[in-house]
């Protein structure tokens, strides 16, 4: 099959193997898949990952064992826990220390004809939510597991800092809780994308002086966080979303001295996620910024490392 496989660099290739079920799972035909900043991070040497990355798809099933499952449209977890550790055991499965991760760690991904996942990994998608929406299930999930970790109230002020594909997402879902959500970036041209949903929006150096309850940094660099660190008020919640390469160090004493709590947020859980864009609640559409072919992968790559670019498609088949 084609695949998008990274050692080092990223690169086509044209006769990979077809991943090869294990028991209880499902090979899965690609239809569609994202490019998101882990990927990115990923091909700076993020994790150390070798193989094909990719973890934000949608597909067909094509072989199961629960027969139920074969010709549907889905969309998967990419966390593939042992199901015995105690973790697992314990409903933890996400922090499985033998996990593999789809497209991330120790199991190739979705940037290619073919994958395979845990049957049980597997969520059907509505036909009323598009390709285009479908693909964006695991990054949205990802937003909605802040509700899951932190009470959100009508009356916060949440500021979110970011405005990449990330940050988009978690703005709108914050905007289902919270009164005031404020999305703070750099460039216009997204935070135009924002004020559409009635997300009140501040260029990074207009944002005036002001300290919140929560900050969400979406920002994929240590400098977000630093920023994240000096708009929360004491006592207040600073919720992580960013992976980054970088190994840098940054002034932890400001968030000891203002008892500030930080929070890491990882993968979420897909059936809000889902129902979120059936009932269009969230809206995706306008965060595409571009598609390409698989076999112009590598480009697809170089596109979605501009900054001023959002959600890159690879368009893998039907």
């Amino acid at each position: 099959m084609k695949a998008l496989y990274f050692d080092g660099r990223i690169r086509l290739v044209k006769d990979y193997p077809e991943p090869q079920r294990a028991e209880g799972e499902a090979l899965v035909r690609v239809r569609q898949a994202g490019i998101c900043n882990t990927d990115l991070e990923i091909v700076k040497g993020y994790m150390e990952f070798r193989g094909v990355p990719g973890h934000e798809f949608v597909g067909v099933v094509e072989k199961a064992e629960n027969c139920a499952l074969i010709g549907q449209r889905v969309v998967g977890e990419i966390n593939c826990p042992c199901g015995s550790c105690e973790l697992c055991v314990a409903g933890k499965g996400r922090h499985c220390p033998h996990r593999t991760v789809l497209g991330i760690r120790g199991r190739d991904g979705a940037f290619a004809e073919y994958l395979t996942l845990p049957e049980r990994n597997l969520h059907a998608v509505p036909d009323e939510i598009p390709d285009d929406a479908a693909v964006f299930v695991e990054p949205l999930a990802a937003a909605f597991r802040i509700l899951e970790q932190l009470t959100v109230r009508r009356g916060d002020t949440v500021i979110v800092l970011g405005d990449g594909k990330l940050g988009l997402l978690v703005a709108q879902v914050m905007h289902t809780k919270a009164d005031r959500v404020i999305l703070v970036g750099r460039h216009e041209e997204k935070l135009v994308i924002a004020g559409q949903f009635g997300i009140e929006t501040y260029l990074e150096s207009d944002l005036p002086e002001t300290m919140v309850p929560i900050v969400v940094d979406c920002t994929g660099s240590l400098d977000g966080l630093e920023k994240a660190i000096s708009i929360t008020e004491p006592e207040g919640t600073i919720v992580v979303k960013s992976t980054v390469a970088d190994d840098s160090c940054f002034a932890v004493a400001p968030m000891v001295v203002n008892e500030i709590t930080v929070l890491g947020s990882r993968c979420g859980p897909f059936e809000p996620a889902i129902e979120a864009l059936r009932q269009r609640e969230i809206v995706v559409e306008p965060l595409v910024s571009g598609r390409y072919k698989l076999g112009a992968g590598v480009e697809a790559f170089a596109q979605a490392a501009r900054r001023d670019v959002l959600k890159i498609i690879i368009e893998v088949g039907r």
